[in-house]
């Protein structure tokens, strides 16, 4: 059975990504008008160039403090060691799409509705990627789409 994916509705997602290397790797595509909410992202390393090899989470999506499009805003950095796994619990959301452009830094109310009403067709974009060609990092996340189209 399909899943339902029309406005108004919240599903629970994951993906599951093998050998993750120091090309970035999409973990979320944002839909304008969707907020997600990420549960949790669980990284094992299999295989690294170094010990201690990083690996690393961030967003592409608007800097509201810069007024800015497309910028890396990173959510962890961790030391990896073969065969260790690490799991980021800690829970956060993000708009789809980019907001209609503004001046930086985030001051107003209208500026606010801006991010809210994710007016650009810019998706933002969760990323995660190791330190290193060689690193294989096996990486799982979990997270909730809410459809508000």
């Amino acid at each position: 059975m399909a899943i339902a994916r029309s406005a108004g509705t919240e599903i629970i997602r994951s993906v599951l990504v093998e050998d993750v290397n120091s090309t970035a790797q999409i973990l979320i595509v944002g839909i304008a008008h969707h907020v997600y909410t990420v549960l949790s992202v669980t990284a094992h390393a299999i295989a690294l160039n170094a010990d201690t090899d990083f690996v690393y989470m961030y967003l592409v999506g608007y800097d509201a403090k810069g007024g800015t499009s497309g910028q890396d805003i990173y959510l962890f950095q961790q030391d990896m060691s073969v065969a260790q796994t690490y799991v980021w619990n800690d829970k956060f959301s993000f708009n789809g799409n980019e907001p209609t452009d503004f001046s930086g830094p985030l001051s107003t109310a209208a500026m606010q509705d801006a991010i809210a009403d994710q007016a650009q067709a810019t998706a933002q974009v969760l990323t995660i990627r190791a330190e290193h060609a060689s690193d294989a990092i096996d990486v799982t996340c979990t997270f909730i789409d809410q459809n508000n189209a």
